[in-house]
């Protein structure tokens, strides 16, 4: 089991990054939520990971946060949910804002993101309610914080920023058309590829 890299960022493209560890490069998937907090390019940084092993593939997911891990590791034990899908919808919204849609039975938001239906949506309402309680009540001061918060803060990089946006919705699971169209729709003059991806999601919740 692999659960924690430590090493150099040498690509970036959301959602995933190559991380140089002890001269390896280990492709790693991450959530917006994480990816955006990511140091720059050819500076350390630490990961930590979930290890997924398929017939036809062994896959990476990394987070900034043991915290958010946690709470992904939670959503891919929901019937119908896997990992593609935790990881969307933990790009879609921050942990602080999954835990209010738990809380306020919000079904609404979140089949706004792709691939949760309305059965999806309900079993995570049902299943996540008890696992995030227990979750909640196990973590303590920064944790607790962190679970309950937005810490998403995008950088100021900015390099094509509509076509990195709209590569990033359509990997996270939404059509070309509807990624380009919310794209169009939230761009403003000057924005980084990183704000603009978060308008475009909002947009579509």
């Amino acid at each position: 089991m692999i659960g924690r890299l430590r090493g150099i960022l040498i690509e970036k493209q959301a959602p995933e990054i190559l991380l140089e560890v002890a001269g390896l490069g280990y492709e790693v998937h991450m959530p917006l939520t994480s990816f955006y907090e990511l140091p720059d390019l050819h500076q350390e940084a630490i990961i930590y990971t979930h290890f997924v092993v398929r017939e036809d593939a062994q896959l990476l997911y990394g987070f900034i946060t043991k915290q958010e891990r946690a709470l992904f590791r939670l959503l891919v034990k929901t019937n119908g949910v896997g990992p593609k899908l935790g990881l969307t919808i933990l790009s879609g919204m921050t942990a602080g804002e999954f835990v209010a849609c738990v809380e306020r039975d919000d079904i609404a938001t979140l089949v706004k993101l792709p691939g949760v239906g309305k059965k999806t949506a309900e079993r995570l309402l049902i299943e996540m309610r008890d696992k995030l309680k227990s979750l909640l009540e196990a973590s303590a001061g920064s944790e607790r914080e962190f679970m309950l918060k937005s810490n998403y803060t995008p950088s100021p990089v900015i390099d094509r920023a509509e076509d990195d946006a709209v590569a990033a919705l359509i990997s996270l699971g939404y059509k070309p058309v509807q990624a380009s169209k919310a794209v169009s729709a939230a761009y403003q003059d000057g924005m980084s590829s990183e704000t603009l991806i978060k308008a475009s999601l909002k947009s579509m919740l």
